[in-house]
């Protein structure tokens, strides 16, 4: 039973990112630069986006981060970010999710220029990727892949179960998993909370994707043996026994799972790690891909 340990693989490739960053100081160019804004004071919101300010850092990439009260009107931030679509020192802009009830969410991932939408979520960027173009991938789905890529995972022919249906997760990995590409080519089986025989059909996977968000819901019985379990849940559980008040949970009963498998990801240490790996890959391919079209020509944020 092979480990797929994030902290192995997130290390690479941070570490091949530092030296990318060395080449464009060294050559006198600035480094990339991510705007992260963060609205109201969710715990679990507080630290991915602490957590991506400090991998920036570690690498080399400069970042901000902007905060605004949970009550902030959608029009302020709506402006805010027209800002810094115009700003041309900011490469990659976030909008950390979830947002407030008042603040209509897709209207604000919207308002992001493709050209900067390192969460890759902006209609562009998802047509883009259904259509095999290239494109900002959705951050956990790429960490994902460049997961299996890093340690040489076959996926060519195998049939790839993935319970979850969200934009963020589950519809952009079955499309990156079915795609003719290195770690693409599988067969895909979607499965949601209207998916009838569910276990029936985990059972048939040679790759199980488990996004859906409900702690420990994959069991033994749901798993073949010899499958490739890929965890995606990252839920904070209660447990007065810890340090901290509570553990962290992933989708997938890890105990009972892993002696089944070929492959699996823990939780904690597993594909969130690989997130942030995604999310600085775009950032600095959105750095790339601006310096290539300020040597072309002139464009304008107001367009897509």
């Amino acid at each position: 039973m092979l480990i797929l340990d994030g902290k192995i693989a997130s290390a690479a490739i941070r570490e091949s990112l530092k030296k990318e960053v060395e080449k464009l100081i060294a050559g006198k160019l600035r480094p990339p630069h991510l705007a992260a804004v963060l609205v109201g004071n969710d715990g679990a919101s507080e630290t991915y986006v602490a957590s991506k300010v400090k991998n920036c850092a570690e690498i080399g990439f400069r970042s901000t981060l902007i905060r605004f009260d949970d009550s902030i009107a959608e029009e302020i931030l709506l402006k805010k970010i027209e800002e810094l679509n115009k700003d041309d020192l900011v490469d990659g802009i976030l909008v950390q999710l979830p947002l407030p009830n008042h603040i209509h969410e897709q209207k604000v991932i919207e308002a992001i220029h493709p050209l900067k939408d390192v969460d890759g979520f902006h209609p562009v960027s998802v047509g883009k990727l259904v259509q095999g173009l290239p494109t900002f991938i959705p951050a956990t789905p790429f960490g994902i892949m460049l997961m299996l890529d890093h340690f040489n995972i076959e996926t060519k022919g195998k049939h790839a179960v993935v319970i979850g249906r969200s934009n963020i997760v589950g519809r952009p990995i079955s499309i990156l998993l079915s795609s003719n590409t290195r770690q693409g080519n599988c067969t895909v089986t979607i499965c949601h909370s209207q998916t009838k025989n569910l276990k029936e059909i985990c059972l048939q996977a040679d790759i199980l994707v488990a996004a859906l968000g409900k702690p420990e819901f994959v069991k033994e019985d749901m798993v073949k043996d010899g499958a490739i379990v890929i965890d995606v849940g990252i839920t904070h559980v209660e447990d007065a026994t810890a340090k901290k008040g509570f553990r962290i949970k992933g989708d997938v009963s890890f105990n009972e799972v892993a002696p089944k498998t070929f492959a699996i990801t823990p939780v904690p240490g597993g594909v969130g790690l690989m997130t942030i790996c995604g999310l600085l890959k775009n950032t600095l391919q959105a750095y790339l891909n601006r310096q290539s079209l300020r040597t072309n020509r002139e464009f304008n944020y107001t367009r897509i």
